[in-house]
């Protein structure tokens, strides 16, 4: 029988992705600790990370401790779960923060956003002593951009003129939609443009030139915040330290 990923057997068999997602994530909350503000990820390896914390705190394995979500939905599951969440307008510097990424490189600089929250997920991330991200190895790169477009959050107006200044730094951005076809919007209610500019040799001097044009109001390059990354693959766990 398979472990679920809260600790109890069950009979649902589960892909190799998804135990080494499991693995990792158990390895990230044996870092929380009591009275630990903690800083709560999207994605699906940052999930299994909050069922397991709100499974240990349901059985007293930890006391006192306060999530701080990085999205709606992520404070939805968290609240659904029983466990006590920070205000939005009165959140502490979070002592861990675990979350996931969608491409990791070499200097574990990340490209997150998938999800669609990265702008709550770098606020917390900048704000946190610690931040432990969460992948299976299928998520490490040798370049940042290689397997993963990058996301550029907009608002509204002006989207026009962004697309514009997107491609004339080599993006090729994309509006991305939802099934239904409609414009994604994120818990700000702004579009997201994904683009594609294939590996980025410097993650930081992009990260610059994207934050000076107005308009731009996140972009999912997440450069020097990741204090840990914790690999998951077929030849067990690798915690990688900055």
């Amino acid at each position: 029988m398979a472990d679920d990923g809260t600790g109890r057997e069950g009979t649902i068999s589960i892909s190799p992705i998804d135990r080494h997602k499991r693995l990792a994530a158990e390895e990230a909350v044996k870092h929380v600790k009591d009275g630990m503000r903690l800083g709560l990820g999207g994605g699906s390896t940052a999930a299994l990370a909050i069922r397991l914390v709100a499974d240990r705190l349901r059985r007293g394995k930890l006391r006192d401790v306060i999530g701080i979500p990085c999205g709606r939905s992520v404070a939805e599951m968290a609240r659904s779960l029983g466990i006590p969440l920070a205000p939005d307008q009165e959140l502490p510097a979070a002592d861990l923060t675990i979350d996931g990424a969608d491409e990791v490189d070499p200097d574990l600089n990340l490209i997150k956003g998938g999800g669609g929250q990265l702008l709550r997920e770098k606020i917390v991330a900048q704000d946190s002593r610690r931040v432990m991200i969460v992948v299976d190895e299928s998520k490490l790169s040798p370049a940042l951009g290689t397997r993963f477009r990058l996301p550029v959050e907009v608002p509204a107006f002006g989207l026009a003129g962004q697309l514009r200044y997107l491609r004339s730094l080599g993006g090729n951005p994309t509006l991305r939609r939802t099934s239904q076809s409609d414009p994604f919007l994120t818990d700000e209610g702004n579009f997201i443009l994904d683009c594609a500019f294939g590996p980025i040799d410097r993650p930081a001097e992009l990260a610059r030139v994207l934050e000076g044009r107005a308009g731009v109001v996140g972009h999912g390059l997440f450069v020097g915040l990741a204090t840990d990354v914790i690999v998951a693959g077929e030849g067990g766990l690798r915690h990688l330290h900055r």
